[in-house]
């Protein structure tokens, strides 16, 4: 699509620097492959091009999937890669909108150096917004929030191109059409793009009330953004052809409706106090993401806004309090989990940069206004100028670099091959816990690892759904029998092993053994997962041999990119050794004890305490 005004911006230098300079240290930091959290869910469903988790994500999918096509890497970095761009893009936009507010400023007599300024706030703005921690997190990995903030961003711009037609007595109604049509396309994305409508209704009405007057216009704006939703269609239509992960199964109304409206996540909320409330209104967290610095650039940019464009103004600070008011105040998101909507702010953290791009360029200003200034500008006052402009970046990413740093993070990868690596042929295994699940879900459905064996997920057994895709497992299972929704997982995991032990070998992860009490069954370690085996059978000793077979990247030494999820990975490494090493002290194995009790404490330090404990109890030496 051609945007309008494009003509203005196409052979800007600038302009490809605000992407190319993103994406070069997005590719330099890029996780090689699959990560925790959702990582091995989306990549499953963008390369089968099937559905993820609720509300589906259509249009992330479908934007992704091309790039697995590219000839370099494994598909897990190709799609990687997707969101590489599509935050670059995100970048490129807040140069864009920076410059776009800032393109009737003058600094002084000297066009030249007004445009140059200009265009370097706008880049700065850019650069800035890159490497904000939560962004650069974002880039690494596949993630549908910088494409949302990207088409956010789209928006906005066409809306100001509006305000610039309209106060220039053009109307041009066609730009709030495409506005709509995007809108509805970007609820493929991700649905938080809704509380965002507030501020451009108001950037609508301040500009001209009357619009809402006009029915043609209202009843073609509608339609635009019914047709941009029907992106939406994508998620029955493949649901059809039964892909690899179809989440949700939205073959009919019914569970389309289901899917996209989150009916299987948990609705309670907890109980809210002063400090989860403050907790949730501090996910949203400008001094964490632009210092304290950017925090003062903010203010100085929304003063000039105040000063310029009262209805940007506004949409910002209406921006700000719809997300709080939803997400902090609606959603009374539970303390553990207030981690994950962090990732939801990210299109105000854009706005943000885009302020802050002009709170740069007002300091400057008021630079100009105390300095005196030869006629002509040489080099030296550009010089100067750029060291002003791009202190904030060059501070942003000399601070969050190492902790962003994913191009050598195969921790994800290998805790999933190890775990593959420890199961005989034709073996089940039952996990628990996205981060445990959906690495072995890529591994197996695109990398086409160990396809002998089945890997349920037991959170999701309440779903008839999900029992119909492991037709091999649960065609003819009891659990068909029961109204599984009332059930919990434990109580469909003791049905699930009792069905299976003794016709195939029957594993559980690390996650699984310590979430359920295990009663008719016991589990005997093998790695770092477990066998399950009946109460009465003769007692097994762990096997250690599987150790020697596993590929274990970043354990053992120091890593840049330590996520709530890699870190317990790290930690099931270094129980699973502690627990085969009490074990082997218990039957008088005392090196082999050793041996594993030292590893378990080079792994994590945090178990010297209980490692001492065991050397302890039975005598042994370090």
């Amino acid at each position: 699509m051609r945007l309008p005004g494009y003509n203005t911006i196409k052979f800007d230098i600038f302009l490809i620097l605000s992407f190319m300079l993103p994406f070069a240290l997005y590719m330099a930091t890029l996780a090689p492959s699959v990560t925790f959290f959702d990582s091995g869910e989306f990549l499953t469903a963008t390369a089968s091009l099937g559905s993820a988790h609720s509300p589906g994500y259509p249009l992330f999918l479908m934007y992704a999937k091309p790039f697995t096509w590219l000839p370099l890497g494994n598909i897990a970095f190709r799609i990687n890669v997707a969101t590489a761009v599509s935050s670059s893009l995100a970048c490129m936009m807040v140069y864009i909108l920076t410059t776009l507010l800032l393109k009737k400023e003058t600094l002084l007599e000297d066009e030249r150096f007004n445009l140059i300024a200009i265009k370097l706030a706008g880049l700065a703005a850019a650069i800035s917004f890159g490497v904000t921690p939560r962004l650069w997190l974002q880039s690494n990995h596949d993630k549908p929030y910088p494409l949302l903030s990207f088409m956010a961003a789209i928006i906005f711009y066409l809306l100001l191109k509006w305000q610039e037609q309209y106060r220039e007595g053009s109307e041009r109604p066609s730009y709030i059409y495409v506005c709509t049509f995007l809108a509805g396309l970007a609820m493929g994305v991700h649905q938080i793009i809704v509380l965002l409508l507030p501020a451009w209704l108001l950037m609508i009405l301040l500009t001209d009330w009357r619009m809402i007057t006009r029915v043609k216009e209202f009843i073609i704006a509608t339609a635009c953004a019914f047709l941009g939703f029907s992106v939406q269609l994508y998620l029955p239509l493949r649901a059809l052809s039964n892909p690899l992960l179809n989440w949700g199964d939205a073959k009919t109304v019914d569970q389309f409706l289901w899917h996209f409206l989150r009916k299987g996540y948990p609705s309670n909320p907890p109980v809210r106090d002063g400090a989860l409330l403050w907790a949730q209104i501090k996910a949203f967290n400008i001094p964490r993401e632009f210092t304290w610095l950017g925090v003062g650039l903010t203010l100085l940019g929304l003063v000039y806004l105040w000063n310029r464009n009262k209805t940007v103004f506004i949409a910002y600070l209406v921006s700000i309090m719809v997300f709080l008011l939803v997400i902090a105040g609606y959603f009374d998101t539970p303390m553990e989990m207030i981690f994950l909507t962090e990732e939801f702010f990210t299109p105000l953290y854009l706005l943000t940069a885009v302020v802050i791009g002009i709170g740069l360029f007002s300091l400057l200003a008021y630079a100009i206004r105390t300095a005196r200034l030869p006629e002509q500008i040489g080099a030296p006052v550009y010089a100067v100028v750029a060291v002003l402009f791009f202190s904030l970046p060059s501070a942003l990413c000399a601070v969050n670099y190492f902790e962003n740093d994913q191009h050598n993070n195969y921790i994800a990868f290998d805790y999933a091959t190890n775990s593959l690596r420890s199961l005989p042929q034709n073996a089940i295994m039952f996990t628990w816990g996205d981060s445990g699940a959906f690495p072995l879900w890529y591994l197996q459905g695109v990398e086409r690892m160990r396809e002998d064996v089945d890997l349920p997920h037991t959170p999701h057994l309440v779903f008839t759904w999900y029992l119909d895709s492991m037709p091999r497992v649960f065609k003819d299972s009891n659990l068909r029998k029961f109204d599984i929704s009332s059930f919990g997982p434990d109580t469909i995991l003791r049905i699930a092993l009792a069905e299976n032990i003794g016709k195939r070998p029957v594993y559980i992860d690390f996650s699984t053994r310590y979430s359920v009490e295990f009663k008719d069954f016991l589990p005997v370690q093998r790695g770092i997962v477990y066998r399950i085996r009946k109460a009465d059978e003769p007692p097994g000793i762990p096997d250690i041999s599987m150790w020697d077979n596993y590929n274990c990247r970043g354990i053992m030494e120091k890593q840049s990119f330590l996520d709530l999820d890699t870190e317990k990975a790290i930690l099931i490494y270094a129980n699973s050794y502690v627990e085969a090493g009490e074990f082997l002290a218990g039957v008088n194995r005392y090196q082999e004890a050793i041996t594993m009790l030292r590893k378990a404490e080079q792994i994590s330090p945090e178990m010297r305490v209980s490692v001492d404990q065991i050397r302890a109890r039975y005598g042994l030496g370090r």
